[in-house]
């Protein structure tokens, strides 16, 4: 069928599904109208459209988790991550017995922290994307491959959301080990980011958390990692230099945040390895190659 009628019928069916199952939202009627603008504004607008397509459809699922909350189809782990987190990770609290390094954070703040865990935090997906921008400027095949894989990660990730849903470390801190559906998304320690500039930015960010009891694995660290392995095919050190620290940064701030155990950056970064990993052998052993390399031709 032609792309000039699939497009169409596709935005549309997209922006039905957000109005009458989501929620629409300004950023869905913004992204609706900047896109389709785009697409038809120009062959070069068109074809951005077309490159950066993957980011679209995750920004798609990712909002759609809504939905069907991953407590509907399995019930939400809150003790046992916390104990297993206890066991491999633990510290020596004040009284001597174990606690996790997110309790000793709760109480062990500094203000530097607090302003760097946030700056991470908030590169999450702009550095993959900017990446990608890079990519797309200087190599396009690399950048199809990067594109697709984190596409491909967050697919992993959202099947292990629904597979074993999981409470963040805060929800303990709020709610202790009760369970209760349809709590709300936290900003958590990133709170002090805010507090220190005046402003409500991660508070407003968390009142439209997607899916509280995701916190297995963290998407958050994985995407750095994405980012290191097909940045090291540039050969440029200074880019896996500054890779290695954004992945540092992003993992320090997910625990020191409260927002991650350990054990969910460690099952972030395993994720993000399988992702890649599948992803390449998918590229190399089936016919995904064929419509990578015709999507390549038409961008």
């Amino acid at each position: 069928m032609n792309a000039r009628v699939v497009f169409p019928v596709g935005s549309l069916v997209y922006f039905l599904w957000f109005y009458f199952f989501v929620g629409l939202r300004t950023e869905h009627i913004g992204l609706y109208i900047g896109v389709v603008s785009l697409y038809f504004a120009s062959a070069a607008t068109r074809r951005f459209v077309l490159a950066f397509g993957a980011f679209i459809v995750y920004w798609m699922i990712y909002d759609s988790l809504r939905v069907i909350p991953n407590y509907v189809v399995n019930p939400i782990h809150v003790l046992e991550p916390y104990l297993l987190e206890k066991r491999l990770f633990g510290i020596s609290g004040p009284d001597g017995l174990p606690i996790t390094l997110n309790e000793y954070f709760e109480h062990h703040t500094h203000p530097l922290l607090d302003v760097l865990s946030g700056l991470f935090y908030l590169g999450w997906v702009p550095v993959p994307l900017v990446f990608a921008f890079y990519l797309f400027r200087t190599d396009k095949p690399l950048f199809i491959r990067f594109s697709y894989a984190f596409l491909f990660t967050n697919l992993v990730g959202f099947v292990i959301y629904y597979l074993y849903p999981a409470a963040p470390p805060w929800y303990i801190e709020l709610h202790g080990f009760e369970i209760k559906h349809g709590t709300p998304g936290n900003p958590a320690g990133l709170l002090n980011f805010d507090a220190f500039f005046g402003i409500h930015l991660f508070s407003s960010i968390y009142q439209k958390n997607a899916n509280v009891f995701a916190a297995i694995p963290s998407l958050h660290s994985a995407y750095p990692v994405l980012c290191l392995l097909y940045g090291r095919f540039l050969g440029k050190w200074w880019l896996n230099l500054l890779f290695g620290i954004f992945v540092g940064g992003i993992w320090f701030a997910a625990v020191y945040s409260r927002h991650h155990y350990v054990i969910d950056v460690a099952a972030g970064a395993a994720t993000a390895l399988l992702g890649y990993w599948l992803f390449e052998y998918l590229i190399n052993q089936t016919r995904l190659k064929s419509w990578l390399n015709a999507l390549l031709q038409r961008i």
